[in-house]
């Protein structure tokens, strides 16, 4: 119920509505009223449309809008509304899952995050369970695997990944394969060892094992392989001490193989012709990121016309449009063309999706460890390919490309740096829009993975600009009110990134976002460093302006601050915190604003305490929000009351060989505590033998 009908509804209870001796009469009335002012009667609304708006929301707004009335508490549990279940953003243990088991008798597809979620599944009692899928799954052991399969036997779908699973082995293969008949679809990122015995097993025991993906493992026998012979859809992308003479001489008498992905490995040209050449149904073979085939300038495939070859050098998007087998030109849409066109060739059904799902797992892992020389592809290419793989129907597909966009931009993590030429390129090519898009979709995966490669992109000015045309602002503005903290933390950082360029600081502002963001520091205050530092880095930007400076401060910002300075340990926290501390003071209706954070309890103590951190750029904002307060008459007294003059005067004599930055902040803190007389003597007085230690302070200060 939105804001305009709740106050509708509550002049109505004032008597603004005419009364009636008659029941039936009255009903009218109010039923004329109700039409007349716009007002909507939700328990009156079809079944179906309940439904309808149930399924659009996030499980956690599910729960909560169920919850309203008997009624809709009924409908909220249909078993159509619980088929799927997506829990990587919310903490699965056991006890949860104990309670959400009566809603999963029907459930068929569940997405989950972490060992602890793992060894939660079974507790669903979901044994009609069709398609499984984790990821963070470093700790899953060969134990919990089998366990879980055990009890899901008609499991048709079992993904784990991205990353490593580095605590399974070929005995929880086995055991798959034993207990998982109606299997069809089998990938496994990182295993160290897939042997003989667990790959025979598939193939004797997996009739219908279609696609198998044993990605980034390292090592799997390629003979046995060989044996799988109702396999359609194979990777080994990542895959190392591959023999690629075996592989040549077994895989392409795979009767059924029509995809092959060997992307990230060491094939040479000759492997890849003699399968090429030989595999009587491969119609599509990825090998981008091969190191060895694209030293061999003179390697070409052309003349396999049947046969799509997808590597770094070859025209990607023409050969993805040639699988259509028309004339048609196809531009960079060509993925979103065949969702749309009528296409009855099967194969193409099946190849299209599998290409989706290979294409993003390896530009992301091509993203995340960059390589030299691949420049003009992401720029040609790569953000093309990102762009269209956003577009989608697979939810999972859709995320690896929003946090491929995001990765493969940034060229230093630490200092902030991306790739003009390549962010530009995505926003030439309508990235902003489809991310927006994405952001504001129900499902929390999508928003936080777009959230995150809007927050990047962002870092570059023309694409600030053109994300705040777009929308953009009030979008991340509404994110960072999210219950979920991965979204909130993304959203933030997006909002950081915006506050940078002048213009937008006041659009935020008009968005709410001020106030969404000292929210957020309120209600993840013990939550960890990402989201915290995120928002106090945004409110220290925003805080250099004057108008939102005074709105911080309303918005109940300097004790947000105030409370992280004082009570969170993460050095970027702590960071940009006393950097807003120090912009509130110097900003705004700077009078009330330096006093604001002069008289919060515990703030001088803690800004004191702070230039005493280990960390360099804790230690200069912290002198620079000390030395905006010492302009203020009663904070000078305050600040030398809670042991600033002794902090400052070390902190000085230790910054000699320190950044510029903080020796002007240090020797500028001293010089405006010194304009009381009071301080002036305690400064004196620091000084055992004859000259004070202030002047030695300022001396070493200015030095350089």
């Amino acid at each position: 119920m939105n804001r305009r009908v709740r106050r509708k509804l509550a002049r109505k209870s004032k008597g603004n509505v005419v009364q009636s001796s008659f029941p039936e009469v009255q009903d009218e009335v109010l039923d004329l009223e109700t039409q007349r002012q716009g007002v909507v009667d939700w328990k009156c609304l079809p079944d179906d449309t309940v439904i309808q708006l149930l399924s659009c929301l996030s499980y956690r707004d599910r729960a909560s809008l169920s919850s309203t009335c008997k009624t809709w508490r009924s409908l909220g549990s249909l078993p159509c509304l619980w088929s799927s279940l997506d829990l990587r953003s919310h903490r699965f243990d056991a006890g949860m899952a104990s309670s959400l088991a009566p809603r999963c008798v029907h459930l068929q597809k569940l997405r989950f995050r972490g060992a602890e979620s793992a060894d939660a599944i079974i507790h669903l009692q979901a044994r009609n369970l069709r398609e499984l899928s984790g990821d963070y799954c470093r700790k899953i052991t060969d134990a919990t695997l089998s366990v879980i399969v055990a009890r899901h036997e008609f499991l048709e779908s079992l993904q784990l990944g991205p990353d490593f699973c580095e605590r399974i082995s070929s005995d929880a293969i086995k055991a798959i394969a034993h207990c998982c008949p109606k299997l069809n679809k089998l990938r496994l990122s990182g295993i160290r060892d897939v042997n003989a015995d667990a790959i025979n097993a598939l193939a004797k025991h997996c009739s219908k094992l279609t696609d198998i993906g044993f990605i980034d493992c390292l090592n799997v026998d390629e003979v046995a392989l060989g044996n799988v012979l109702s396999v359609r859809f194979l990777s080994v992308a990542g895959t190392s001490s591959m023999k690629w003479g075996v592989v040549s001489h077994l895989w392409h008498k795979l009767p059924n193989l029509i995809g092959l992905d060997v992307s990230r490995t060491d094939i040479g040209p000759s492997a890849l012709l003699r399968m090429l050449s030989l595999s009587q149904n491969l119609r599509v073979l990825i090998a981008l990121s091969c190191p060895i085939l694209e030293e061999d300038t003179s390697f070409s495939a052309s003349k396999y016309k049947s046969k799509l070859l997808i590597s770094l050098r070859t025209d990607i998007f023409k050969g993805l449009a040639s699988l259509f087998f028309d004339n048609t030109k196809r531009g960079k849409n060509v993925f979103l063309d065949w969702r749309t066109s009528k296409n009855n060739d099967k194969d193409l059904n099946e190849i299209i999706p599998w290409l989706e799902w290979m294409l993003s797992h390896t530009l992301l892992r091509s993203a995340e460890n960059p390589q030299q020389g691949l420049d003009s592809f992401w720029v040609e290419q790569g953000g093309a390919l990102l762009l269209s793989l956003m577009q989608s129907s697979q939810e999972d597909v859709q995320e690896r490309a929003a946090t491929g966009l995001a990765t493969f931009v940034v060229i230093d993590d630490e200092n902030a740096s991306i790739d003009c030429g390549r962010a530009e390129a995505v926003m030439r090519d309508g990235g902003i829009r489809l991310l927006l898009g994405l952001a504001k979709s129900w499902r929390e995966g999508l928003q936080s993975e777009a959230a995150k490669a809007i927050a990047n992109l962002s870092v570059n000015a023309n694409v600030a600009k053109a994300v705040a045309e777009e929308g953009g602002i009030e979008i991340l503005a509404g994110l960072a009110r999210s219950m979920n903290k991965l979204v909130a933390e993304e959203a933030a950082g997006g909002l950081w990134n915006l506050s940078v360029g002048e213009e937008h600081k006041g659009a935020i502002a008009e968005a709410g976002g001020i106030q969404a963001l000292v929210d957020l520091i309120f209600k993840w205050s013990s939550s960890g460093d990402g989201v915290l530092e995120r928002a106090a880095g945004a409110l220290a930007n925003l805080a250099a302006d004057d108008k939102c400076s005074t709105e911080v401060a309303t918005a109940g910002g300097v004790h947000a601050l105030v409370m992280l300075a004082r009570n969170c340990k993460f050095e970027g926290v702590q960071e940009q915190a006393a950097r807003a501390l120090a912009n509130l003071a110097a900003h705004g209706d700077s009078n009330s604003n330096n006093a604001a954070v002069g008289q919060e309890a515990g703030a001088l103590d803690a800004l004191v305490q702070l230039t005493r951190s280990p960390h360099e750029g804790v230690r200069q904002e912290a002198a620079g929000a000390l030395w905006n307060l010492s302009f203020d008459d009663r904070n000078r007294e305050a600040i030398a009351a809670a042991g600033g003059v002794q902090a400052l005067v070390a902190l000085a004599q230790a910054c000699a060989n320190a950044s510029p930055g903080l020796q002007e902040r240090a020797a500028g803190a001293l010089w405006g505590l010194s304009v009381s007389e009071t301080n002036r003597v305690r400064l004196q007085i620091r000084n055992r033998h004859g000259m004070t230690q202030n002047d030695n302070a300022l001396q070493v200060c200015h030095r350089g």
